[in-house]
């Protein structure tokens, strides 16, 4: 049945559908390894308890091998009182260390599982924004649900049971060598089979289930897409074209289901078969021994049973190491964060200065393919710059590159002096920081929510920053005030108030720099207006660059730049683009009417 050839399945089914990577065998390996080492005492502690686990559940075999030798013998000194108590004691024994097994085995398990959530918290947090944004909202989400669920099962069960089974089989080996040591190569007469069955079977169980894992990220990929951009799909009349990418998603997942299911078909009988061959090569063996009589009853009946002991071992380690070749895929998927390089840049390079600088910037986000061209552009300190022009132009992707977001593919992007790209992520971050038109809620507090830009801030200050974004009043109407919770399960705040929470956070930061990316869209026009003048006064001696359609903000700025087909084809003043009537005057004249 080995040599049967899996059913068949689609290859085109992905390998991999993802932007961030998967880890390789060497970084799996060293994490497992760096796992260990965190918590050496509990693993060993689970060791030594599991070892006296199995020595007791041996002595009722020996026991019985000995009561046997001396009834064949023809004694009639059985001691059956004595052996009944030892075999109590032994149960007894058992079952205290058992308990403690499957104690210290969920605990470890639990510890070791909370280590990997937080590990793949901090190191997602820590990459660069740019890599999470082309990441995808499907591989993000299948990472830290699936993928977590399954690593659940394996972190808690798996890895212990795997650990307890092979201390298991190999206590019981030992003391088949020490009690019947004839017996315990005839155990080896089922090695090849399984050995044989397991590389056939591990040989291709990797890989498949690496694929079945990216084929479930591919679905969830093009469903969550689908969900999100609804509007869209609907407006464009793209539901049938979506509900096939779908179907072909799932068709090529399930392809994969099977075709994995179809190797655990083969393994089980493989299984099955290695157990009757332990059994029935020690009974047979033992049997010849016996009539040879070089061994006795009593070490027959102490092997054959140490051998269908071994059953039980066995089948934990296989199921419990198929398991973990599920699991292992997941955890590849989940360190692959850790072959992204960091983002340490160089620690020397300080800005020397606040003036901004772009020179024949060229970026895309696809291979061969810029949303910018040739954009050359200068920001003195101070200055507000307002970045107009029709959507798709690459406002948003050049303000992105301004905030150190991006780097671009050729050209230079400084600040004071110092390459932005170069820098590190924090020391960028201290000085440029981006609002753009997502703002997020954190479940908590309001108070934790706006310390999050600057932890040491007292409520005097966090008051201050609520009212030079006009959020003071609705907050102070709150029942707790600061203390109030918001988030999921908490108070339920308008996009509005997020918003303006988000905008509390920059004031907060206190960067000299701002990019703000339609910082003030959820807002009707009226508040917009009234928020904006409200920030211009805290904003006072900052760099602005700000990104809206609205074009009173670009009114108010003192340079306009125009971005037109991923180039800057205007700059100046309002007056004198008006006066200039390009671009520009054209779209101040659309939106006056």
């Amino acid at each position: 049945m080995i040599g049967v050839a899996p059913p068949a399945y689609d290859p085109a089914a992905p390998t991999t559908a993802t932007t961030l990577p998967v880890g390789a065998a060497a970084t799996v390996r060293g994490y497992v390894a760096e796992l260990f080492r965190r918590h050496r005492r509990a693993f060993l502690l689970l060791i030594g308890v599991n070892t006296v686990a199995v020595l007791a559940s041996m002595v009722g075999p020996y026991l019985l091998g000995g009561l046997v030798e001396r009834v064949s013998d023809g004694s009639r000194e059985l001691y059956l009182g004595l052996t009944a108590g030892l075999f109590v004691l032994a149960l007894a024994v058992q079952a205290v260390f058992v308990r403690q097994v499957r104690l210290r085995g969920a605990m470890l398990g639990e510890r070791m599982l909370a280590d990997l959530r937080e590990d793949f918290l901090v190191r997602s947090v820590g990459l660069p924004p740019g890599v999470l944004e082309r990441a995808g909202t499907g591989d993000l989400l299948s990472r830290i649900t699936t993928d977590i669920d399954r690593l659940a099962n394996a972190m808690r069960e798996a890895v212990p049971q795997l650990a307890i089974g092979v201390v298991w089989a190999l206590l019981l080996l030992g003391g088949l060598v020490v009690t019947a040591p004839p017996l315990a190569a005839a155990v080896l007469l089922a090695v090849p089979v399984l050995v044989i069955g397991c590389r056939w079977y591990f040989k291709r169980a990797p890989s498949g289930y690496r694929s079945e894992a990216a084929g479930y990220a591919a679905v969830a990929a093009a469903l969550a897409e689908t969900v999100d951009a609804g509007h869209t799909v609907e407006a464009h009349r793209l539901g049938a074209r979506r509900v096939a990418l779908s179907e072909r998603r799932i068709k090529e997942w399930t392809a994969w289901e099977r075709y994995t299911l179809w190797l655990r078909s083969v393994l089980f009988p493989v299984i099955n078969a290695v157990h009757v061959i332990v059994l029935g090569s020690v009974l047979m063996v033992g049997g010849a021994f016996v009539l040879h009589g070089w061994i006795g009853v009593g070490q027959l009946t102490t092997g054959a049973l140490l051998a269908q002991m071994l059953v039980d071992p066995v089948n934990l380690i296989l199921r419990w190491y198929d398991e973990v070749q599920v699991a292992q895929v997941s955890l590849a998927r989940l360190v692959g964060v850790r072959d992204i390089e960091p983002d340490a840049g160089d620690v020397s390079l300080a800005p020397d200065g606040r003036d901004v600088h772009a020179d024949r910037v060229h970026f895309g986000y696809r291979e061969g393919v810029d949303v910018l061209r040739k954009v050359s552009l200068e920001v003195a300190p101070g200055t507000r710059l307002a970045l107009v022009g029709p959507s798709g132009a690459g406002k948003s992707t050049l303000g992105r590159l301004l905030a150190g977001i991006y780097a671009p593919r050729d050209g230079r992007i400084t600040l004071g002096g110092a390459e932005l790209s170069r820098m590190p992520a924090e020391r960028v971050r201290s000085h440029v920081a981006l609002v753009n038109q997502e703002h997020h809620v954190f479940v908590g507090s309001l108070r934790d929510n706006l310390l999050l830009a600057r932890t040491g801030a007292t409520d005097t200050e966090l008051w201050a920053a609520l009212g030079a974004v006009d959020a003071d009043g609705w907050a102070r109407a709150l029942d707790d005030g600061l203390d109030t919770e918001v988030g999921s399960g908490g108070l339920a705040l308008t996009p509005a108030q997020a918003q303006q929470i988000a905008l509390a956070r920059l004031v907060l930061a206190d960067p000299h720099t701002l990019v703000l990316d339609e910082a003030t869209s959820l807002l009707d026009p009226r508040a917009a207006r009234h928020l904006e003048r409200s920030l211009a006064r805290v904003l006072d001696g900052r760099t602005v660059v700000a990104i809206a359609h609205r074009l009173h903000t670009a009114h108010d700025a003192d340079v306009i730049a125009v971005v037109e087909n991923g180039r800057i084809s205007e700059l100046g003043s309002h007056d004198d683009l008006v006066t200039a009537d390009g671009a520009y005057a054209a779209l101040w004249r659309s939106w006056h009417g």
